[in-house]
C-alpha cells in the first residue's frame, strides 16, 4: 500500500498520466510530445524528469534525438497494479481524446517523411544500400533461415570458406577436402569455430558414416572430380532420408584453357545432365536455376542445383 501511495505522487497531475497513456503504446520525442499536448517544451520536460524520477518512463538516445516510453513490462509490482486503474479513468476524458487526434497527426508526419524519402531515393536505393552496407549483407542475413539444428558436410570444403560462412546457423558442419594444402588453409580459417570438423578424404569416398547428415553443400566441386556421377551417389549416402543437396556449379563453356590452368576435368554441366546425374543418385525434387551473373565477374555462368534424397 505504500508503495503505490508513493507512486501515486507523480500521477497527481493530469498532463503526466496522459503522458503515459500515449507513451504506453510509442517512443516519442519532447517536440512530438509537446505538439501533442500543446504545451512548451519547458513544461513537457519537466514533466518527463518527475516520472523518469519515478521510473514510470525511460528514455533512448537516437542520433540528436531522444526517444522517450513506458517499459511496461519493468514496472514494479505497485506500478503494474496502480496504473490499469490510472488509464481506465484516464482514457475515457476529452483531453485524452483530443491527444490521440494529435498523436496520428504526429505519427502521419513520421510516415510521410519517410515517403517523402524513398520518393526521391528510389532510382538510387540499391546504390545507397550498397554505399552503406556493401553489395551482400542481404545474403548472409538470408542465412538466418537455415535450421539451426542441422548437421552439414561442405563436400571439398577447399579453404573453408562455405563452412566458415554456416558455422554460426547450423549445430555443426563437417567440412571434407582431398587437397592436404586446402585443408590447412581451411583449418586457419575456421579455427575460431568450435562446431566445424576439418577431415581429408574425397568425395567418391566420404569419410562419412551413411545417413548422418542433414544437408550437403558442394560449391564448386564437382567440375574437379574424375567421377561426378559417384561424387552424387556418395553424397546421397551419407545423407538422411529427406535430406538436402546443394550444388553449385559452372554452366557449359568453351574455356578449354581451365584444363591445364586450374585442374577441371569437366568444361561445366548442362541443367539436364545434372538432373539425370541427381535422380540416378537417388535424389528427388530436383531444381536448377541459373544465378545471375555478377557485373564484375569473369568466368562462366554459374548455376545452383537442389534436391532431395529419397526413401
Amino acid at each position: 500500500m505504500v508503495e503505490i501511495l508513493e507512486h501515486m505522487s507523480a500521477l497527481s497531475d493530469p498532463t503526466r498520466c496522459r503522458m503515459l497513456l500515449m507513451l504506453e503504446k510509442h517512443e516519442l520525442t519532447v517536440s512530438e510530445l509537446c505538439s501533442v499536448l500543446q504545451m512548451p517544451q519547458s513544461s513537457v520536460s519537466r514533466h518527463l524528469k518527475t516520472l523518469a524520477d519515478d521510473k514510470w518512463i525511460t528514455s533512448r538516445r537516437d542520433a540528436t534525438s531522444r526517444f522517450y516510453t513506458m517499459p511496461l513490462d519493468d514496472l514494479d509490482s505497485a506500478a503494474s497494479r496502480l496504473w490499469p486503474l490510472i488509464r481506465e479513468q484516464i482514457a475515457s476524458t476529452t483531453a485524452a481524446a483530443h491527444d490521440e487526434r494529435r498523436l496520428r497527426g504526429v505519427l502521419d508526419r513520421r510516415r510521410v517523411k519517410s515517403q517523402e524519402f524513398f520518393a526521391t531515393a528510389a532510382g538510387k536505393w540499391d546504390r545507397l544500400r550498397e554505399d552503406l552496407f556493401g553489395d551482400s549483407f542481404y545474403l548472409w542475413a538470408v542465412l538466418g533461415l537455415i535450421d539451426p539444428t542441422l548437421t552439414v558436410g561442405d563436400l571439398g570444403c577447399g579453404t573453408g570458406q562455405v563452412a566458415e560462412a554456416l558455422a554460426p546457423w547450423v549445430r555443426h558442419v563437417i567440412a571434407v577436402d582431398e587437397s592436404a594444402a586446402m585443408l590447412h588453409a581451411a583449418r586457419r580459417r575456421v579455427r575460431g569455430c568450435a562446431n566445424v570438423e576439418v577431415r581429408r578424404g574425397s568425395l567418391e569416398a566420404l569419410p562419412i558414416p551413411a545417413a548422418s547428415l542433414d544437408a550437403v553443400t558442394c560449391v564448386l566441386v564437382l567440375h574437379h572430380v574424375p567421377a561426378p556421377k559417384l561424387a552424387l551417389a556418395e553424397a546421397a549416402r551419407v545423407l538422411r532420408v529427406g535430406g538436402r543437396l546443394l550444388l553449385t556449379d559452372m554452366m557449359p563453356h568453351d574455356r578449354a584453357g581451365y584444363r591445364q590452368q586450374m585442374g577441371h576435368v569437366w568444361l561445366g554441366f548442362a541443367e539436364d545432365q545434372i538432373d539425370r546425374m541427381l535422380i540416378h543418385a537417388g535424389f528427388g525434387k530436383t531444381r536448377i536455376v541459373p544465378l545471375t551473373p555478377d557485373a564484375r565477374a569473369k568466368g562462366p555462368g554459374l548455376f545452383v542445383a537442389t534436391g532431395e534424397k529419397g526413401e
